[in-house]
């Protein structure tokens, strides 16, 4: 029966490190089909029509 607990925390354990894991995988694959140089020449481009409209 004490063999038995041992291995039940064991697999929650594992259960636990591979979702984390998981998590952290699909996050950085999200974030790279963000496209942050368009995000960047964007904000760029409105920021010189701000200034370029005050008088």
């Amino acid at each position: 029966m004490e063999q038995e607990r041992d291995n039940f925390w064991l697999y929650i354990g594992a259960i636990i490190v591979a979702t984390v894991i998981g998590v952290f995988l699909l996050k950085g694959r999200e974030m790279e089909s963000v496209p942050y140089a368009a995000y960047n020449e964007t904000k760029a481009q409105v920021e010189k029509q701000v200034q370029n409209a005050k008088p």
